[in-house]
């Protein structure tokens, strides 16, 4: 029955990643707001709803090597796996914008994660704090403000022009795509994660390499199927931003919210998982320099996400 399941749940993430690019594409195109900061400011933070709720929840029971193995996880599988995977089908454009802001912001925040997990000033257990949790939500809302600040000055001496099909669509039903989207996704993401630990479970593998890989991997589909469908839509940099705010989201958000609820003591998920997520958020910076993530490159960024959990199933979790 879990199979089933699974199968009836990949198809709602399917179904509900198409409905909530379209409202969000709509959304963008009637307000002028640029492809990437609508991915990830829109997209980006709605699609890292299933992560919030699983570590507000580790967070809530104590188990801190849930709630930050599932954002360290889900941001190695965002970059790696989901960008890595789109670019191999459809190369990725990056802008010079990306390049001085976004890609930037994304490797600082995660730096700052791992400061913050190991306490450099002070010496102290690996953990984040409640005062480290407010200084990411800080950074979220710096980011947030500045992504809008930026694009609305970027905007202001585009002359107008003739309505896209997206533009003629009502506010109203582009609004009701992107709540009935997020709602499909979210709760299709949870039926396929449940199935997907209980079948585990069945196999005997342990709670640590479920937080990292299972957990982390099935609360990212809803970023899967998003710059999937967004990128079928010859919407590359939506797809981009999708995986990049998600990130940042996943950091300062989610983990910032998490720690406020209780101190989160890390001591399950080591300094290579961390080294990982700083390398994968580098990556894009790197290969898309030229402007573009080619296909080569995609390749080569899934291998990378291949070889990571063969590193994990092999070295550290069983």
């Amino acid at each position: 029955m879990e199979y089933v399941i699974l199968i009836a749940a990949l198809a709602g993430i399917v179904f509900g990643a198409d409905f909530l690019v379209a409202g969000a594409v709509s959304i963008a195109r009637k307000y002028r707001v640029s492809d990437f900061v609508i991915g990830a400011a829109i997209v980006g933070v709605g699609t890292s709803m299933p992560e919030l709720v699983v570590s507000f929840i580790g967070a809530l029971t104590g188990n801190a090597d849930v709630a930050i193995g599932n954002v360290v996880g889900s941001n190695i599988f965002n970059v790696l796996g989901i960008l890595g995977l789109t670019a191999i089908f459809f190369p990725a454009a990056v802008s010079k914008s990306n390049m001085k802001f976004e890609l930037p912001v994304c490797i600082a925040v995660s730096v700052l994660l791992i400061i913050l997990v190991f306490n450099f000033f002070t010496g102290n257990t690996p953990m984040i704090s409640r005062a480290d949790g407010l200084i990411l939500l800080v950074c979220f809302g710096m980011f947030m403000w500045y992504s809008f600040y930026r694009d609305r000055k970027r905007n202001e001496d585009v002359a107008e022009e003739a309505l896209s099909e997206e533009e003629k669509t009502p506010l109203w039903l582009a609004i009701v795509k992107v709540a009935g989207g997020l709602a499909v996704l979210i709760t299709s993401c949870d039926l396929f994660v449940d199935n997907a630990v209980v079948i585990a479970k069945k196999f005997g593998v342990n709670d640590a390499f479920i937080s990292l890989t299972l957990i982390a991997c099935g609360t990212s589909l809803p970023e899967l199927a998003a710059s999937l469908a967004a990128a079928l839509k010859k919407n590359t940099q939506l797809a981009l931003g999708n995986v990049i705010g998600s990130n940042i989201f996943n950091i300062t958000w989610i983990l910032g919210l998490s720690a406020q609820v209780m101190p989160l003591n890390s001591s399950g998920i080591t300094a290579m998982d961390y080294f990982v997520m700083v390398v994968a958020a580098t990556v894009p910076m790197i290969l898309g320099v030229k402007g573009r993530i080619g296909r080569f490159s995609g390749a080569l960024m899934f291998l990378g996400f291949v070889a990571y959990n063969w590193y994990l199933l092999n070295n550290q979790m069983i």
